[in-house]
């Protein structure tokens, strides 16, 4: 990286501003926190893209992708397995690149476009008084702006369609959802009690039975069922992004407004992927024979570990090939995730989900920096009592990586590796706490919003 020092004063500089606008409690036009977040991103993307040095997979794995694309073939197999997820990004990249902008510009113009819309979106999901203020702060996540600007890794295309499908999901009305706010454990349980086992199934799944109540279509069906479709077909674009907004499907689904428009949002989700897989020999001269390579390719994650948290002290903090590690630290994500689920079900889907993501940051066995990004929309949007730790120790960890690592050859960057790998545990606690513990439950308080004042102390405030 060239232009560390700069990058650096413009990121600190950014920390500092979002820091004095919490302390007093700033809350400029939407339209003023959307110009400071276009300037500093085009800023670090254009001193970025003129930089000798570019980031390694920015180069060998994203821009082959997009020049597949130009050539007419599969940008999957062309790309020896750099790019391994679906081409919906590719095609952006194919077509800048066919228009003539230079590749260091091209690739990063579309995760800069992408995180700029997510400054608006983070307004929205965050609703309420303090909705600018929250926009403006993300506009100056230093984490942000490294990750869209300077790597032009995916993440914010990924991000921008997942948070925009949580706020079509939401709609309008009350900030503050509860995610299961019916106990069917308790009903079932009192069905079988009165009834006994025999009887109490149809009166469950039969005609006139809960679950076909709960199917019926209400006044408002037509407009529900939109919203559950735009709300599906924009998650699915965040997974023909990348594979990981698995993870954000439940609280998108929790926050549509009943059962038939749940069922509409995870069908649109699983089709919009695969219309883009059936369509590959299409748009991306991907042979019939080609698919089943290219599907392996996707599914195929090499069990590497070793970058961040608690793996790399295994390792001696470098990178390794280990299904041992990889297996238990899967295990323990899928635990934990369930676990995050069903600790946080009756709270708003939005806390249920920055759950998920921070459970996910703290067991995984295998992450790069940008990978830290996944929470920050949401964390940002329902500050947390620790919200701010997690936010600028992810920052000043990744950054160091960025900014500080890059200046030097590659024996002195493995031999730095090592510490900094290793230093990303201290990160783990910090992500346990930031966890929305608090807010397990949305239905306590009914038609109210908890928002975060300036000194970390919760308040209830009236979601009208």
């Amino acid at each position: 990286m060239d232009y560390a020092v700069l990058t650096g004063i413009v990121l600190v500089a950014g920390v500092a501003l979002a820091l004095v606008a919490q302390w007093r409690d700033w809350r400029p036009p939407l339209i003023v926190a959307v110009l400071v977040g276009i300037a500093v991103r085009v800023l670090i993307m254009y001193t970025s893209a003129i930089s000798v040095n570019q980031p390694v997979d920015f180069v060998e794995s994203f821009k082959p992708a997009g020049e597949a694309i130009l050539r007419g073939e599969d940008p999957v197999l062309a790309s020896e397995g750099g790019w391994h997820f679906l081409p919906t990004i590719p095609y952006v990249y194919g077509i800048l690149l066919w228009l003539g902008i230079p590749w260091e510009f091209a690739g990063r113009l579309v995760t800069v476009v992408a995180d700029i819309v997510l400054i608006p979106l983070v307004a929205k999901l965050a609703g309420g008084p303090k909705a600018s203020l929250r926009a403006l702060q993300y506009a100056l996540n230093p984490l942000a702006l490294l990750v869209a600007s300077l790597h032009g890794q995916v993440e914010p295309v990924a991000l921008v369609f997942g948070v925009a499908a949580f706020v079509v999901a939401r709609g309008a009305g009350p900030l503050e959802r509860p995610g299961i706010a019916t106990d069917v454990v308790a009903k079932v349980r009192a069905g079988v009690a009165a009834y006994g086992v025999r009887a109490s199934i149809p009166r469950m799944v039969g005609r006139g039975g809960m679950l076909h109540r709960a199917l019926l279509p209400g006044p408002d069906d037509r407009a529900d069922l939109r919203r559950g479709l735009l709300a599906g077909v924009l998650m699915g674009l965040a997974l023909c992004a990348k594979s990981w907004p698995i993870w954000l499907v439940p609280g998108m689904l929790l926050l549509l407004p009943n059962l038939r428009s749940r069922v509409v949002g995870l069908f649109a989700t699983g089709f919009v992927p695969l219309f883009f897989l059936a369509t590959l020999p299409i748009f991306a001269g991907t042979r019939l024979d080609q698919i089943p390579a290219v599907i392996h390719t996707i599914q195929d994650i090499r069990p590497i570990i070793g970058e961040y948290g608690w793996t790399p002290w295994f390792t001696g903090g470098d990178w390794a090939l280990d299904a041992n590690l990889a297996s238990i630290g899967t295990k323990a994500i899928y635990l934990c995730v369930l676990a995050a689920i069903l600790y946080w079900r009756r709270a708003d889907p939005v806390d249920m989900t920055t759950a998920i993501l921070l459970a996910f940051m703290v067991v995984t066995p295998r992450l790069g920096a940008q990978y830290l990004l996944w929470f920050m929309p949401f964390l940002v949007a329902r500050p947390t009592r620790f919200a701010w730790p997690a936010i600028l120790g992810a920052s000043l960890w990744s950054g160091y990586g960025y900014l500080f690592m890059t200046q030097f050859d590659a024996n002195t960057w493995w031999a730095m590796h090592a510490d900094w790998s290793r230093a990303s545990i201290v990160l783990l606690p910090i992500f346990v706490l930031a966890m929305p513990w608090g807010r397990r439950d949305a239905t306590a308080v009914p038609g109210t919003a908890r928002i975060t004042g300036p000194a970390g102390r919760a308040r209830v405030e009236s979601s009208a």
